[in-house]
């Protein structure tokens, strides 16, 4: 009797250390921050607002609404059919992210060739009007250098197509001047490549309690700010 309570209670431990084991695999699977990103970014791109000129936003967690809703997101305020390629943590530099290369120029290749809209030449690509590029505040940190080649190869890619790159916010807690030395190496590239540029060193936005990412109110600002020079690109 004494053994085969000992059995149990051995068999007990054995599956109590196998549901364990489970659980802790599958909650760090949902807890994995780039598993966590992939989603939020394939929900973003899900949602496409407006009608109109075709438009294309490529960009960071500013993009994908990190701060707010997907639908307060600063995109939903730009003129057009807008939708959105974002990823958060990521930016022109292959090392601003953790989660591997998810840089825009290795985006890019992906979102600026998509299937045809419904009614169109079947097998021909519904080319965007205008791709607007937003980001670098996940550049801040990287080599100068790595951000320029980022930047070149992301041009190579949007080569022929115009394009508006709208530069990094003064976010409270990044130091300011290394936030303005991206815009200016962006402003710098932008203006090589035949792009427009769009400097956002001088917006004041209101943030979440992180100090980097806008709050809904801030995406308003944000947004409406970059709708102002689509609408001028887009005449």
């Amino acid at each position: 009797m004494t053994r085969h309570r000992l059995l149990l209670g051995l068999l007990a431990l054995v599956l109590t250390a196998v549901v364990s084991t489970t659980l802790l695999a599958r909650a760090g699977a949902r807890t994995d921050p780039c598993v966590a990103r992939g989603e939020r970014a394939e929900v973003r791109a899900a949602l496409v607002t407006g009608a109109g000129a075709r438009v294309l936003v490529i960009g960071d967690s500013y993009s994908v609404g990190a701060g707010a809703r997907p639908e307060e997101s600063w995109p939903v305020r730009l003129p057009g059919r807008v939708r959105v390629d974002g990823f958060s943590g990521s930016g022109f530099s292959v090392g601003a992210s953790p989660c591997g290369d998810v840089s825009y120029g290795t985006r890019a290749r992906a979102s600026v060739a998509t299937p045809a809209e419904a009614g169109a030449e079947e097998g021909a690509e519904e080319r965007a009007d205008l791709l607007v590029v937003e980001g670098g505040l996940n550049d801040a940190d990287q080599p100068r250098a790595d951000l320029e080649a980022g930047f070149v190869r992301l041009m190579e890619v949007l080569a022929g197509r115009q394009v508006l790159v709208v530069g990094p916010p003064p976010a409270p807690r990044l130091r300011y001047d290394d936030v303005a030395a991206v815009d200016a190496t962006l402003a710098r590239l932008a203006a090589g490549h035949g792009a427009a540029y769009l400097s956002m060193l001088d917006v004041e936005l209101t943030y979440t309690e992180d100090r980097l990412h806008p709050d809904a109110a801030g995406h308003r600002v944000f947004g409406d700010r970059v709708a102002t020079r689509v609408r001028e690109l887009l005449r």
